[in-house]
């Protein structure tokens, strides 16, 4: 008599994991980061508590965590590197580039209902908007630092421009006018922010006499 195989563990935790992921993201968008609990994550994942624990300290772990995830799936979804900045040699078309991206993660409703949820709760909960800089923000903005530093190796930027503000002038307007809807927030809109910060940070010609 033939025997049942053995169950697989790994694609069984697999599965509970991206559950998890789904349920945290889906919940917070719902009702909000301070009615987000472990019991409601566990039971709309349809897994106990424990496993929850067992492999994360705590919502705010399990939602950052879900969140990363989510932006690596969208990504490849769209064919792209998560994470990453193009180095093509041209510095405003590979800012164009990831910029547009950006557009994209921010109109989809997978990704902005949680991210508004965990924004807002991140300006109010100090931990938490500490940690969201820490793991989320920081990591991505320190890609457009080095991006810059090799354009300045190039002789694209100015050397004496600070990459870490030079990013600011593009990315900080595109998240004001999407967390404050302010304005649309398009392609055309981040080309042209790219367009105005190149324009100000580019190597200066001598003035003639």
């Amino acid at each position: 008599m033939a025997k049942n195989p053995a169950p697989d563990a790994t694609r069984r935790s697999e599965k509970s994991r991206r559950a998890i992921y789904d349920a945290a993201l889906a919940l917070v968008g719902e009702v909000g980061y301070p009615k987000t609990t472990v019991e409601g994550i566990a039971a709309r994942a349809g897994v106990g508590k424990q496993t929850i624990y067992r492999w994360w300290p705590s919502k705010a772990a399990v939602l950052l965590e879900a969140f990363l995830d989510l932006a690596t799936r969208t990504a490849e979804e769209a064919g792209q590197e998560p994470y990453a900045i193009p180095d093509t040699g041209d510095l405003a078309a590979d800012l164009k580039a990831v910029l547009r991206a950006t557009v994209d993660e921010l109109l989809d409703p997978r990704f902005e209902v949680p991210a508004r949820a965990l924004t807002a709760e991140g300006v109010v909960n100090e931990p938490l908007g500490r940690e969201f800089v820490t793991k989320l923000l920081e990591p991505q903005l320190q890609l457009y630092v080095d991006r810059l530093r090799a354009a300045q190796d190039a002789g694209a930027v100015r050397p004496d421009v600070d990459p870490r503000i030079a990013l600011e002038l593009f990315v900080s307007p595109l998240a004001q006018r999407w967390l404050q809807r302010t304005g649309p927030i398009s392609y055309d809109y981040t080309d042209t922010l790219v367009d105005y910060a190149l324009h100000g940070i580019g190597p200066q010609t001598p003035r003639s006499r």
